[in-house]
């Protein structure tokens, strides 16, 4: 009698496995004054294939790995990237297994509700929503330093009003006008960097108009480690390297945004995972090619590398050309790169926008922030997280590129925390779905990697998040309280009574 039962019980399982419903995605409604409205699904495949190549290559690559480059040394920006895009490509295989089944408003901040537990979810999405709000203070800023190659004389303030702007407009006109701006945007940071890594292999080789064949020459002086902070020995060298895997996690952060874009994406089961399989080449191409020529063709010791002195810092790709004496081209690629700063400004703010909406949807936020027009745009989030952008004003009084840094390490620990709810709301999805008795195999998109590969995610990001903020807690970091306090306020000084003891 109880073979008879677990028979039946089999067959109940089988029959419920065999009915995942794969054809549509679910629809999440916004029900206000007897008027359903729902975010509407604009996004075209070739949208959402170049917001996930490059959608989100910004500054972090075209400019942050200045400092990096500073801070670790050619090897240890290499080592750095190579390590972040390991991790970043185990989280982009365990979300999209998810999201391509799942493609909801909210994204993986909704699936870590349904996974995990609505506590969980609460904490992940406002991390997620903080970690954006943050972000796009700092790609203004670094907007701003870009315009600086050229004019130094007008106040930053102007350039950080003059990208804002233009970053709210493309949002306010919905998913579709954001869709094509990005593609667009999105297209001339693909060729720049592409054309950027084969003029590097070209003026690495001497074919550049000095005929100077660089070869490997910068790794082996001034070396391929920095001794981070002037600290001798390995112990210096390890430090440069975890520094460099700071600024590596604020340039691959963003990859994600495909899961909040799968909420308004046409039918995403066929396109997102299809963009999935494309972040390997965003990561070997765009990221590691990059780095690697990166410190083939400046020392880490050039000047022009420190964004935080007041001086205009420049993009190592532009150092690179200008020091090969082709004369031009650099104001063009910096003029690229500046493009680039826009488009991860807008995705900041249309990725912020829908992660707080998604907050409001299942009750973590307040209502207010659901609400939406007939044409399907959120646009009270909008506004609300366009507020945030006011922070960057701060470069007025301490230099844009010292905000730039600022907001890059603090939303590096957010994004990885955000990478790190990602791969445990996928342990759980793995085991729920193999306790249900259903086959993997069936679905949209999976990967053999699995569970392996969020295992690996989960524990890295907790490890490299735990070294970062002991890094961070030393008082002469570039976090350290004191030394936030004395650039913002020193020329302004306050009360003792209200100065840091």
């Amino acid at each position: 009698m109880m073979s008879s039962v677990d028979t039946h019980e089999k067959a109940k399982v089988a029959e419920k496995a065999s009915s995942i419903d794969l054809a549509s995605p679910p629809e999440y409604t916004d029900v206000e004054g007897g008027q359903t409205r729902t975010l509407k699904r604009q996004l075209k495949n070739r949208h959402i294939a170049m917001i996930s190549i490059g959608g989100v290559i910004g500054t972090g690559l075209f400019l942050g790995t200045a400092s990096a480059l500073q801070d670790g040394g050619p090897i240890g920006l290499l080592l750095g990237y190579a390590v972040v895009g390991t991790i970043c490509y185990a989280v982009m295989v365990s979300l999209g297994e998810m999201v391509a089944y799942l493609p909801i408003p909210g994204g993986h901040i909704k699936l870590a509700e349904r996974f995990v537990d609505p506590a969980f979810s609460f904490v992940m999405g406002w991390n997620y929503w903080y970690n954006w709000v943050i972000i796009l203070p700092a790609e203004l800023s670094a907007a701003a330093v870009l315009i600086n190659y050229w004019n130094q004389s007008v106040n930053n303030a102007a350039w950080i009003t003059i990208c804002l702007v233009v970053t709210v407009v493309i949002n306010m006109f919905g998913a579709g006008v954001y869709g094509e701006c990005e593609f667009i945007f999105a297209s001339i940071k693909v060729i720049t960097i592409t054309g950027l890594i084969i003029l590097g292999i070209v003026l690495d080789l001497g074919g550049g108009p000095n005929h100077d064949r660089l070869g490997f020459r910068y790794w082996k002086n001034p070396g391929p480690f920095v001794q981070f902070n002037g600290i001798a020995g390995s112990k210096g060298q390890f430090l440069g390297w975890w520094a460099v895997m700071t600024q590596a996690a604020f340039s691959f952060i963003g990859t994600e945004i495909v899961a909040i874009a799968a909420g308004e994406a046409k039918n995403p089961r066929r396109n997102l995972p299809k963009a999935i399989k494309r972040v390997y080449v965003r990561i070997l191409l765009f990221y590691i090619g990059g780095v690697i020529i990166i410190g083939l063709l400046v020392p880490s010791n050039n000047p022009d590398l420190n964004l935080r002195t007041s001086d205009a810092g420049k993009s190592p790709f532009v150092i690179a050309i200008k020091n090969a004496g082709i004369k031009g081209l650099p104001s063009v690629i910096n003029a690229a790169l500046l493009t680039s700063a826009w488009s991860a400004a807008s995705s900041d703010l249309y990725t912020s926008s829908r992660a707080l909406y998604g907050l409001a949807m299942v009750g973590n936020a307040p209502k207010i922030f659901t609400m939406i027009s007939r044409k399907g745009l959120p646009y009270v989030s909008i506004i609300f997280c366009a507020l945030f952008s006011c922070l960057a004003y701060m470069g007025i009084n301490a230099g844009s590129g010292k905000v730039f840094g600022w907001f890059a390490n603090m939303t590096s620990v957010a994004g990885l925390m955000t990478w790190f709810g990602i791969a445990v709301t996928y342990i759980r999805f793995y085991k729920g779905f193999k306790a249900q008795g259903f086959d993997r195999s069936k679905l949209p998109y999976a990967s053999p990697l699995q569970p392996y590969a969020a295992w690996y995610a989960m524990v890295s990001c907790l490890v490299i998040c735990f070294a970062i903020l002991w890094m961070e807690s030393v008082p002469q970091g570039p976090l350290g309280p004191r030394n936030i306090y004395h650039e913002l306020f020193a020329s302004r000084p306050l009360p003792h009574s209200v100065c840091w003891s």
